[in-house]
């Protein structure tokens, strides 16, 4: 039986290597498949090949797999595997505190999580609550309105999903859909849009006063990052489905979303509900630098974190720094 288990154990370690391997071919395989069809008619790469700005076509076809492309970056490399586990190992530890802290004083959290598409939100929410439990930690992602909704006060489908005591909850987009997404795609009036943001003030207003902690994060990249996001969910048949029609109807409207997103940070950072910009050419950096600024504005028992990185996370400067 010792012999027999020994053999087994070199096996085991090797079948995810295997997997990973096999699971590769397969998608190459799948790729050249005359079958194949990329989603929207491969209205990405058609994109990126016959609209693109020269500049943004030129960095996406120099590039390398792991190349950073905004060259306003302040790092060269991205950040180690090995260095990223360690740092992420201690900011899992501190978040176990924080939630042993929520459901020893009751406290409630909100964290708002926004930022362009393929910006990386999603992973950012995952690596903050992949070791929480998740009735305590609640996800909330919502679909468009349906009739009823969008015949109620706007905010009132938000209010819904906010915590009770001990609950922390996270947002992957928020009600802050109406300040640029709505409004780029001409899905709101400019009446309705300009009663959000005078009503907005008050909302989150009363939200801090009435005790919930309330911290809004806005993931950036820029425009080649987004691209290559893109394109590489559109050539992988595991990823297709991350692609929307909306996604694609935005790939002509960068400027546009640039507008709302500055007029949306002059008209909603805050004392009271400030933004927190995290830049994120390199994913895995703004993961650690976004756990980082969440963990350092709570004041929980034996906190043992180091500040995030100013290169890459700060007020909504870390924007204008971006953008020249």
């Amino acid at each position: 039986m010792a012999k027999s288990e020994k053999k087994r154990g070199p096996e085991t370690k090797a079948e995810p290597k295997a997997g990973k391997k096999a699971l590769r071919e397969a998608l190459a395989e799948e790729r050249k498949a005359p079958e194949f069809r990329p989603p929207f008619g491969g209205a990405v790469s058609r994109f990126i090949e016959k609209d693109a700005p020269p500049e943004i076509r030129h960095a996406l076809e120099e590039a390398g797999k792991n190349d950073l492309l905004d060259p306003a970056y302040p790092y060269a490399e991205r950040i180690s595997l090995e260095e990223y586990r360690a740092e992420d190992e201690v900011c899992q530890l501190e978040l176990i505190k924080v939630q042993s802290w929520l459901r020893a004083t009751g406290q409630r959290i909100v964290l708002v999580f926004e930022g362009r598409d393929a910006a990386g939100k999603g992973g950012t929410i995952k690596a903050l609550t992949e070791n929480l439990n998740p009735r305590r930690a609640r996800v909330v992602a919502l679909p468009a309105p349906d009739e009823t909704e969008r015949g109620q006060w706007y905010f009132q489908r938000y209010i819904e999903h906010l915590p009770s005591t001990g609950e922390m909850v996270l947002f992957d987009r928020s009600w802050y859909n109406r300040a640029v997404v709505e409004h780029v795609f001409g899905w709101v009036t400019p009446a309705e849009r300009e009663r959000f943001f005078a009503q907005l003030p008050e909302f989150e207003d009363m939200l801090v006063r009435d005790g919930i902690i309330l911290m809004k994060t806005w993931i950036a990249i820029g425009r080649a990052e987004q691209l290559r996001q893109f394109q590489q969910r559109e050539k992988n048949p595991l990823k297709q489905w991350k692609l929307s029609q909306t996604d694609i109807d935005g790939l002509a409207r960068w400027d546009d979303y640039t507008a709302a997103i500055e007029e949306t940070f002059a008209r909603s950072h805050s004392a009271l509900a400030p933004w927190t910009v995290v830049w994120a050419e390199d994913k895995r950096r703004a993961r650690i630098a976004a756990m980082r600024a969440i963990l350092s504005r709570l004041d929980y028992p034996d906190k043992a974190v180091t500040p995030p990185d100013p290169l890459i996370c700060g007020g909504p400067e870390i924007l204008r720094r971006r953008e020249g």
